[in-house]
């Protein structure tokens, strides 16, 4: 795997301003990478100790400015940003729904925001939200059954129209649900509670409640607890994090797949993704205990990391080979859920 590069310039700002920066990329919603004609880099985060959203302008790395805005949640997960109408979602694990901020980056820090687009309160444990067009799915780690040993989660599907999201249709699955991303129509859904990643294809055609079963499902060796992922099309890159031990703040970890959509075809289902085929960074100088989420953000080959059990941001890049590698960025984040990285 090439070596990754250092963003000298834009990590030495933030460490000498020591300034806190965070779902997953842009790639989320099969955005190209906008490496050539970037205008704007923001970096957002939810967190479950308040429920606010912070917003980060990265675009000029002289005059990096944080905005922070308070909402009503008191516990939020994953989150996304929609360039084309200025909206920031996120999945609130208080109210239970979705819930959508408009206009954004008018709005200056500390702003008491209302949720200008919104849905009903269907949800139990949401988790992260991945999104295609106008459909937002959300992974919900609640039992569904009620029977603990019969691991199980669901996929709420819903549709955006104007200020409202509507509940298309919910999806069951046969084991419980973490992360989330789409590759173009196909979702990748991270396997809770193991080293596992089950793939959807074409997920959006499930348009009734139904059962449905992985069209594929792999373990990436080496990982003991997968909780986030992040894909880049155009770099073709994933990236899945390790939570190790739930109960431990020093065990975790993450690892980086490059030519990922061939190495996955190559393994056959219920086969396992070579540990050699991938490069793994954990250690005690990573600060990674519990590693909830993650982006990445190819065009600096940078991984962005919200790690839950330590409450922190932290960002790694020149990953090498990887191992016990010290963040370049490493700020406090009570309880932080999920990253987002927007470059428009």
């Amino acid at each position: 795997m090439k070596k990754f590069k250092k963003s000298i310039q834009l990590f030495s700002l933030f460490a000498l301003t020591a300034i806190v920066f965070t779902s997953c990329s842009n790639d989320d919603d099969n955005n190209a990478n906008q490496n050539d004609n970037t205008t704007s880099t923001r970096l957002y985060t939810s967190n479950n100790a308040n429920g606010n959203i912070t917003v980060y302008d990265v675009t000029d790395a002289s005059n990096i400015t944080a905005t922070t805005l308070v909402t009503t949640s008191i516990a939020a997960d994953g989150v996304y940003y929609d360039g084309s109408s200025d909206t920031v979602i996120q999945a609130s694990r208080s109210g239970l729904a979705l819930e959508g901020f408009t206009d954004v980056t008018s709005l200056s820090n500390g702003a008491v925001v209302t949720a200008a687009i919104s849905g009903s309160s269907d949800l139990v444990s949401p988790r992260e939200v991945a999104v295609n067009g106008n459909f937002y799915v959300v992974a919900d780690s609640a039992d569904v059954d009620g029977d603990a040993t019969t691991p199980d989660g669901r996929l709420f599907i819903y549709e955006k129209d104007g200020t409202t999201f509507n509940l298309r249709n919910t999806i069951t699955t046969n084991f419980k649900l973490w992360g989330i991303v789409f590759n173009g129509q196909d979702l990748y859904a991270i396997v809770d509670a193991t080293g596992d990643l089950a793939v959807f294809s074409g997920f959006l055609s499930n348009t009734s409640d139904a059962t449905v079963a992985a069209s594929k499902r792999i373990t990436i060796e080496g990982i003991t607890r997968t909780h986030g992922i992040a894909f880049d099309v155009n770099s073709n890159t994933a990236v899945l994090t390790d939570i190790g031990s739930a109960a431990d703040a020093t065990d975790g970890g993450f690892h980086v797949i490059s030519d990922f959509t061939s190495k996955l075809n190559t393994t056959p289902n219920n086969g396992t993704l070579s540990v050699v085929n991938q490069v793994r960074v954990s250690g005690s100088n990573t600060v990674l205990g519990n590693p909830v989420d993650v982006a990445y953000d190819a065009a600096t080959e940078t991984v962005f990391i919200a790690e839950a059990a330590n409450g922190r941001i932290l960002a790694f890049n020149n990953i090498g080979s990887g191992g016990n590698l010290t963040p370049v960025v490493n700020n406090s984040l009570m309880s932080a859920s999920a990253v987002y990285l927007s470059k428009n």
